[in-house]
């Protein structure tokens, strides 16, 4: 047998699956990646099948390890790192779920979401949860599931039924329907999780009508948990490590100590704080999450999500056609000094950290006749940097401390325009690490502590090293003026569906 010389990760996202493997070093060996469906039923529905979440995430695990030339006893082990929050409830018995995946964007809650919020529900929840009451997490998705499919919530009471996150479906699938389980980071992100208590909260079950029989156990973020199937690629491997994928991100970083940040754009972006072992509750509308349990000990981070980030380039690529890649965007936003005016408030889906507005929704403002497309692609990668700019100035006040740097990843840091806005925007470096697939590089780290694969998380901080660094050149008096005029955007797109 051969000494063991990768990690797999496993790295379901929004809008794709993806496999890569990592050497001791953290450097990618192989990868494979396939496209996501998206299914819009009506307006503010997402979707996602989970026959073919499981089906492509299958494929890239056999297809990466095909080109890596590797065996299965090469494998230490496999890590495993998800889009969070989306909602999945299956057969037991057959592993059939019963119903779409509701994907964390999905808006069709919002009527509930407000009802809970005319109760007064709001604060109990937060201190319990460390999250606000909107349709983004997984609690109002399961209960409209239960209560909108026939049947199903007999069946739940009955033990008939499973829910999980991404992470819970894919190891349900991987063990051969063996292990029913999620990690502490992913759980935190339901609505129904005490990360004080670190239990499933008898109280948020009966308040969301959620029987406990559906719930997975839930464990640490580090450890075996199950091997995969033999009748899968890489058979017998012992499955290791799971976090959702903003966690995992911050583990990639190396973002070990408190104080440290991340910001990853992806479909979303999402910036995390860590804050160590002490749930920091927010005063500005953002959320205190579990960063990941490790050894008994859980750690937590202070993070504001953004909704749409990378998925307004995909947008402005798919939809409107005005570009045919990102790299064109990039190409044409560099053209032009600045929007020209223009500012695009990406709400989509509504506002996320801190605004919190289900029914906010896009505006584009501030055109002119001689407003072009580049004006509109730099535009929208302005749109990106002034959201997370919105969420750092509130992380600030909320830990008391002063950004020194921010550590960036996701495909979407690619963009040099984008990263150079944010610098000038923020007033201080942007640095990108060499490795910027870090949510997979997280997975692959947890489940390579676990395995003994890495000895400590110092060893693993020496392998995070800068790929560029992106450095403040505009006047500050320049960006605050821009920051009023994304600021009378912002009001504009705000309540839109309220009319």
């Amino acid at each position: 047998m051969s000494k063991p010389r990768a990690i797999l990760a496993l790295d379901q996202g929004t809008t794709s699956s993806r496999a890569i493997l990592f050497d001791r070093a953290g450097k990618s060996v192989a990868s494979a990646q396939r496209a996501l469906r998206q299914i819009y039923p009506r307006p503010g529905w997402v979707e996602h099948d989970p026959l073919e979440i499981w089906s492509s995430q299958r494929a890239t695990a056999a297809e990466a390890i095909a080109r890596s030339g590797l065996s299965s006893d090469a494998i230490a082990a496999v890590g495993v790192t998800n889009q969070r929050e989306t909602t999945v409830v299956w057969e037991r018995a057959t592993g059939r779920p019963i119903y779409n995946a509701i994907v964390w964007q999905d808006r069709r809650t919002a009527g509930y979401c407000a009802k809970l919020k005319r109760e007064g529900l709001e604060r109990m929840i937060t201190r319990k949860t460390g999250l606000r009451i909107d349709p983004y997490f997984s609690a109002t998705k399961l209960r409209w599931l239960l209560d909108n499919v026939p049947g199903s919530r007999s069946a739940a009471k009955a033990g008939k039924l499973c829910f999980g996150t991404i992470d819970t479906w894919l190891l349900w699938n991987l063990t051969g329907g063996r292990s029913h389980l999620t990690d502490a980071s992913n759980a935190s992100r339901t609505l129904l999780y005490n990360i004080h208590t670190g239990d499933w909260d008898d109280d948020l079950l009966k308040l969301f009508g959620v029987p406990r029989a559906v719930l997975p156990e839930v464990r640490s973020s580090s450890e075996v948990y199950g091997a995969v199937h033999r009748a899968l690629h890489p058979a017998g491997v012992p499955l290791a490590g799971i976090a959702g994928d903003q966690q995992a991100a911050l583990f990639g970083q190396a973002c070990f100590k408190p104080g440290m940040a991340k910001n990853t754009y992806g479909t979303g972006c999402f910036l995390l704080m860590q804050t160590g072992g002490k749930a920091m509750p927010s005063g500005n509308n953002l959320l205190t999450t579990v960063a990941w349990k490790l050894g008994g000990k859980t750690e937590y981070a202070l993070e504001g999500s953004v909704f749409v980030g990378g998925a307004a380039v995909q947008w402005l690529r798919d939809e409107l056609q005005v570009v045919r890649s990102a790299e064109e965007l990039d190409q044409l936003a560099a053209s032009v000094p600045d929007a020209g005016g223009a500012f695009l408030v990406p709400a989509f889906a509504g506002l996320g950290a801190p605004h919190w507005d289900p029914y906010a929704r896009g505006a584009l403002v501030g055109l002119t006749r001689g407003t072009n497309r580049a004006h509109l692609c730099r535009a929208v990668l302005e749109a990106i940097a002034f959201q997370s700019g919105d969420l750092i100035a509130c992380m600030e006040r909320d830990a008391g401390l002063v950004l020194r740097e921010l550590r960036v990843d996701g495909g979407v840091s690619r963009s040099p325009p984008l990263l150079q806005f944010q610098a000038d925007l923020l007033g201080v470096p942007v640095v990108r690490p060499k490795t910027v697939e870090t949510t997979a590089l997280g997975a692959a780290y947890l489940a390579g502590l676990a395995v003994g694969f890495w000895k400590d998380r110092d060893e693993i901080a020496k392998n995070w090293g800068i790929g560029a660094t992106f450095k403040p050149v505009r006047p500050p008096r320049e960006m605050a003026g821009l920051r009023r005029g994304w600021a009378r955007a912002l009001a504009r797109a705000k309540g839109w569906e309220k009319g």
